[in-house]
């Protein structure tokens, strides 16, 4: 029969391999992981204090193009009570997830206001600041 050798008793054990680096983008630092403490800063703040049990009172709803509602097919420069809707207090044109505007049709409403201001059917600037004469720069 044939032994094989024990190795020696003051041998070290074998060493274990490293951890692989965390990947990019993991957290790191003092109070990225739960249990730590939070950073110098302190804690983030929570806001305000909720009721047990109570979530909003509506769902958002839903905004809905009106154009798609009404099935127009071409946006007309010349219906400047419809586009006046899209502009805000200041002249600018509202952006889709304020007006609900499909993209297809925000693309084409955003040409029919440019083209009712080229014709003077639509202001480029809010009408207190055309009165004062002051530039905002």
């Amino acid at each position: 029969m044939t032994e094989q050798a024990a190795p020696p008793i003051d041998a070290a054990p074998p060493m274990a391999a490293a951890a692989p680096p965390a990947p990019f983008g993991a957290p790191s630092g003092p109070g990225a992981f739960p249990g730590r403490p939070p950073g110098p800063g302190g804690p983030r703040p929570a806001g305000p204090p909720r009721r047990a049990g109570q979530r909003g009172r509506y769902p958002p709803r839903r905004k809905v193009c009106q154009f798609c509602v009404d099935k127009v097919k071409t946006i007309d420069y010349k219906d400047t009570s419809r586009l006046r809707r899209y502009l805000s207090d200041r002249a600018k044109i509202e952006p889709r997830r304020k007006t609900g505007t499909c993209a297809h049709h925000q693309r084409a409403l955003a040409v029919a206001l440019k083209r009712a201001r080229v014709m003077a059917l639509l202001p480029y600037t809010a009408e207190h600041i055309r009165g004062s004469g002051l530039s905002l720069r």
